[in-house]
């Protein structure tokens, strides 16, 4: 289905509280907690569909496009400290590494954009953005997401039907 599917290692936010048009100031107000995640991407499809003009759906949502970990609630980490790294590992070879406070975005300023848009509700999860080094990957490939305390993000590339 694809010839070149990508990984981009993300700090994953869950919201806890509906709101919209959201400050700054009181956007972390809205936090239930916080995951890892793999936002896959196959390449080749993008490429295609941009080249046309076209949307890129099928590039960015398929079957298994977002492997991620289980979501800790934030009153169990603390804060998330700015120097924290999150850091992508292929087949224990570290392809992705930034701390979370080099973030173009601060996560109360992508809730508080993102609530201006659209209404956020409690269960939405926000991608947050990802570092450097998005790079391929292929069948058989280990990848491994961590942050901090936070539990891993760890799976398997498997074999595309």
């Amino acid at each position: 289905m694809t010839k070149s599917l990508h990984h981009e290692g993300e700090l994953i936010v869950a919201i806890g509280k509906d709101g919209l048009r959201i400050p700054t100031a009181d956007a972390m107000n809205h936090v239930y907690g916080y995951s890892l995640g793999c936002d896959l991407t196959r390449r080749d499809l993008q490429s295609a569909a941009k080249a046309k003009g076209r949307p890129w759906d099928a590039a960015k949502g398929f079957d298994g496009s977002c492997p991620m970990s289980p979501i800790i609630p934030k009153e169990e980490l603390g804060d998330l400290h700015d120097c924290l790294q999150l850091v992508l590992t292929v087949n224990d070879s570290i392809r992705q590494q930034a701390a979370i406070g080099t973030m173009i975005y601060s996560i109360p300023e992508i809730i508080s954009h993102l609530s201006e848009l659209f209404w956020l509700r409690a269960g939405d999860l926000i991608m947050t953005g990802t570092p450097a080094g998005v790079s391929d990957i292929v069948e058989g490939d280990r990848v491994s997401i961590s942050c901090g305390s936070l539990m891993p993000c760890n799976f398997v590339i498997g074999r595309a039907e």
